[in-house]
């Protein structure tokens, strides 16, 4: 886990301009995830358990991670990390594999109730960040901010 940066003493005054910026991004920020938090509960999940879920599937060159993998994805401690994937163990979504070459790993791998859930939270997560596209951009989620033009810069700023 990362840890926030120490305020530095001297930095220089913000603009008005900056200000208004950054309470635009924290407020679509907070937007999306009070539109997910709705989203993942009517769905019978935590946002904790849907992030779970995302970080299997989402994590990089495999559809498996690691508990301190999901840990780190997640900002939390790895027993949090276990307390978490007991719980989505319990409702079904996943099941944890000894490690192929180094057997004191532990995978996570979705299961097909977790595949279709994570599906369905998905579909509508993504229809949700295409709506807030003009308005919110995020670096390196490329899929989401170039639609098909031509340039692939749409939406850069």
């Amino acid at each position: 886990m990362h840890n926030a940066p120490a305020p530095t003493a001297v930095l220089p005054p913000l603009e008005k301009a900056q200000y208004e910026a950054l309470s635009t991004f924290r407020y679509q920020l907070r937007r999306f995830l009070h539109f997910s938090e709705q989203a993942v509960k009517a769905e019978g999940l935590t946002s904790l358990q849907y992030q779970l879920l995302l970080h299997v599937r989402g994590f990089p060159g495999r559809d498996w991670a690691t508990v301190g993998e999901l840990a780190e994805r997640l900002q939390i401690q790895p027993h949090g990390a276990v307390a978490l994937l007991t719980r989505c163990e319990q409702g079904g979504w996943v099941m944890r594999r000894k490690g192929g070459e180094d057997r004191r790993q532990v995978q996570v791998h979705l299961l097909g109730k977790g595949r279709d859930c994570l599906e369905r939270l998905a579909s509508l997560h993504e229809k949700e960040l295409r709506a807030l596209q003009g308005t919110f951009q995020v670096a390196n989620i490329t899929s989401f901010n170039n639609t098909g033009d031509d340039t692939g810069q749409q939406g850069a700023r």
